[in-house]
């Protein structure tokens, strides 16, 4: 039976990446490096940036990839002011989830000062509990251990659990812990998810079939 709804947050909530994906493509330029969206689909989308840096830039410093990360997030927090919104039926969705009694969490890759800047954005500050950000772990996505936790915090199976997720790692990681997964196409194509493992992939959250898929899992 259907205990939680679990929901990514970048991309999943808001379409976010095409903000990310501006700010990496300036950034790697001032590297020499050509960032085009393909690039960002496979290699940035949905992982962490440690691991991003480690595949692009090698050859930085600890402190030189921290530096670089954190005014990659800087520079996202001030260009998304402003510019995110719901994903469409998201919000009719939440309300649904509340009033059948569902816990409703967030499980993310986003550093914690971002996960409370999109979610103050989006005025769902308290939509959600627990909140997993993946910098917090030892482990972060495509790693199941983000999901996990989320299940381990809610003391649910994970086949009372459903995620919603757009990036291939992100359904890598929900998949890995055994949770049905639905795919959002925001920033892959819905057989590119699909492939990953996702059950489905829908456009927004008024797609008929997570209503259907709810249904069978209550």
């Amino acid at each position: 039976m259907l205990k939680a709804v679990i929901f990514d947050l970048d991309g999943t909530l808001t379409d976010s990446d095409k903000v990310h994906f501006e700010v990496y493509k300036s950034f790697f330029a001032e590297h020499n490096i050509e960032l085009d969206r393909d690039g960002y689909r496979q290699k940035v989308s949905g992982r962490q940036n440690n691991a991003i840096l480690a595949d692009f830039l090698p050859q930085l410093s600890a402190a030189e990839k921290e530096d670089f990360s954190d005014r990659k997030e800087e520079t996202f927090r001030y260009l998304a002011e402003g510019q995110l919104e719901p994903l469409p039926g998201l919000l009719d969705l939440l309300s649904q989830i509340k009033r059948l009694g569902l816990a409703a969490a967030v499980v993310t890759n986003a550093p914690p000062e971002n996960a409370a800047f999109m979610l103050s954005e989006l005025w769902l500050t308290e939509a959600f509990s627990p909140i997993v950000i993946g910098n917090d772990l030892p482990r972060g996505k495509p790693d199941p251990l983000p999901y996990q936790t989320a299940l381990d915090k809610l003391a649910i199976h994970a086949t009372e659990a459903i995620a919603f997720e757009d990036s291939i790692a992100g359904i890598r990681s929900a998949i890995g812990a055994g949770i049905k997964t639905i795919g959002m196409t925001t920033t892959h194509s819905a057989q590119e998810l699909i492939e990953t493992g996702a059950v489905e992939a829908v456009a927004d959250f008024t797609d008929p079939y997570i209503q259907t898929c709810l249904n069978q899992m209550l």
